[in-house]
């Protein structure tokens, strides 16, 4: 099989090929999926070399459990959980998320003024990586993942109200952080 015919396999053929353990197939999965995942890495992880170690551990997982697949919705989407599952678990090891009682957060005070429209996406996941594991995980399931905040509990083994408060406290860092990129980028 040439390699451009790779690019033309259904998705079906390209995992029974990588369960048979085609090596080529295997590499073809890992192309079309790398650098959106990658993505998905970078933001929850604190740096690029972060990103990486959970990009390979993904993928190691995804060879792993192909034959889990079971074709019922979307095989990227099965492939895009088992990326952040697998980075809540390196943010597991490496930190414990902290709590912010209610009182606590009802005193955090919240800016209307947001500028988003004017950074570019690499300043913003600058920004995002810049916060805590904690509030970083809890704004990136909520914000981009789209998890509740139960599910988000459930999943990082916090309270609902503690993914609700990391949250908020989350979107405060991140408004005074884009205010001060802003602020720099005229002077």
């Amino acid at each position: 099989m040439s390699d451009t015919s790779n690019h033309n396999l259904s998705e079906s053929d390209l995992i029974k090929g990588c369960i048979a353990g085609d090596r080529r197939l295997q590499e073809e999965l890992y192309n079309r999926f790398s650098s959106k995942m990658y993505g998905v890495c970078l933001r929850y992880a604190a740096n690029g070399d972060d990103a990486q170690d959970i990009l390979q551990d993904g993928f190691v997982k995804i060879f792993k459990n192909l034959e889990k697949f079971r074709s019922e919705g979307s095989f990227e989407g099965w492939v895009r959980r088992i990326f952040v599952n697998t980075a809540i678990e390196h943010l597991r090891r490496k930190t414990q998320l902290i709590s912010i009682g209610e009182k606590e957060e009802r005193t955090i005070p919240l800016h209307e003024k947001t500028a988003l429209d004017n950074l570019a996406e690499k300043d913003i996941l600058a920004l995002i990586q810049q916060l805590s594991p904690g509030y970083r995980t809890v704004f990136n399931m909520y914000v981009i993942e789209g998890y509740t905040h139960r599910d988000i509990g459930e999943i990082l083994g916090i309270s609902e109200g503690t993914s609700k408060s990391q949250l908020a406290r989350a979107r405060v860092i991140l408004q005074q952080k884009v205010i001060e990129h802003l602020d720099k980028r005229h002077e």
